[in-house]
């Protein structure tokens, strides 16, 4: 097993970020995606746009390749692993089989999110709406306000970093050390700026950016980072989006 190096502390437990956009909790040997999004290709298809129709291959091999690394005893899935309620029937037979095996191989909590309330029967692991485990609350969706100990998906960070004289946008985590939030997974999913209201008005006194790199995770300066004014928080809140 290996991982960055780099740890994120969030309510007395000890987190590792993977430069997948997974992370992984030594003390309990879980490992958690957030958004993977099976069959997006698909569902955009339906609706006229088309894209190469190979995400959810790639995503469980990506997921695969993960858990080869950790070998988890326990995975959670943070919600929206499948885009939409129907994702499950338009899936072929080799992806249903990737999927049985991975959920075979160890402990497996597929928390609902908005995108798929009630994932396919037929997956294997246990569905559930959030999952309080040590000191840690597992959901899709972030609540507003103080949350002690919340690990959530849903809204996709991304942050961008200069390096020398380039600008690289990232998927990142973002954390105070009270919450979490993680990158999205899959293959298609977009992203939101960590300065956008629904992601920045969650953590009132600031926040840390870890932001994937492709062999690590780099801890973004939190400087820039700082607690908004009432003022400029109000503004962001009206004016905020969410990838959904």
């Amino acid at each position: 097993m290996t991982h960055s190096g780099c740890c994120i502390e969030v309510n007395g437990e000890t987190l590792v970020p993977d430069h997948s956009g997974a992370v992984w909790w030594p003390a309990e040997k879980t490992l958690v995606f957030a958004d993977l999004h099976f069959e997006k290709g698909s569902a955009y298809a339906k609706g006229g746009q088309l894209l190469p129709p190979y995400d959810t291959r790639a995503t469980i091999k990506r997921v695969e390749a993960v858990l080869e690394r950790f070998r988890p005893a326990r995975v959670i899935a943070l919600g929206d692993s499948f885009h939409d309620g129907g994702a499950g029937e338009r899936l072929d037979s080799v992806e249903c089989a990737g999927l049985k095996a991975l959920t075979a191989r160890c402990e497996w909590l597929w928390v609902e999110g908005n995108h798929d309330p009630e994932p396919p029967s037929w997956l294997g692991g246990s569905v559930t709406r959030e999952a309080a485990i040590g000191g840690l609350l597992f959901r899709h969706r972030p609540h507003t306000g103080a949350c002690k100990g919340e690990v959530a998906g849903h809204l996709h960070p991304a942050t961008t970093v200069s390096r020398r004289g380039m600008r690289v946008r990232r998927r990142c985590f973002v954390s105070d050390g009270t919450r979490l939030i993680l990158p999205a997974f899959g293959a298609y999913t977009g992203d939101l700026d960590v300065r956008e209201a629904a992601i920045a008005s969650l953590f009132e006194d600031g926040f840390a950016v870890y932001a994937l790199g492709r062999e690590r995770v780099y801890a973004v300066g939190g400087a820039a980072f700082t607690r908004l004014s009432s003022r400029q928080a109000a503004r962001k809140r009206c004016a905020g989006r969410d990838p959904q």
